[in-house]
């Protein structure tokens, strides 16, 4: 399967938050919208980092809870690995785990045009084992 079948899955778009939004802002944005991160973006299309639920704990560890007046783009994530339309779950899925993140991403001419969890890439997949088994099924069983 490849990340644009993902992405054509997905109702909502990406939710961004600029720069020198608060901390504070966003534990709201995680929570209300039941998300575990954001994008970091200026125009909805430029990536300039990630925050996700791990970066926020990371930093009220280290600094506590006055962190959360504190800016994104202080605790934001900024080393992004992207991925395409074109590429397949299993080489996303792969990046993930290797990298250790749970979010990315999907980049098309350096901008962005979606966001992939790794919840999303599991689905997809367990989506594709399950029509691979349906259609062996299919095959033994003469249908």
């Amino acid at each position: 399967m490849l990340v644009s079948q993902i992405l054509k899955s997905k109702a909502e778009g990406v939710v961004t938050v600029a720069p020198n939004a608060t901390l504070r802002e966003v534990v709201e944005l995680l929570s209300t919208r039941r998300i575990g991160a954001v994008v970091v973006s200026n125009d909805g299309k430029k990536v300039k980092g990630i925050v996700s639920e791990r970066d926020i704990v990371r930093e009220l560890g280290r600094s506590g809870p006055a962190c959360l007046d504190e800016k994104v783009d202080k605790v934001m994530t900024r080393a992004i690995y992207g991925c395409a339309p074109a590429d397949s779950t299993d080489s996303v899925l792969e990046t993930m785990t290797t990298r250790r993140f749970r979010h990315m991403p999907v980049m098309q001419d350096n901008l962005m045009v979606g966001f992939i969890s790794i919840g999303d890439v599991v689905a997809a997949r367990l989506s594709e084992l399950q029509m691979e088994k349906d259609a062996l099924t299919g095959m033994i069983m003469g249908n």
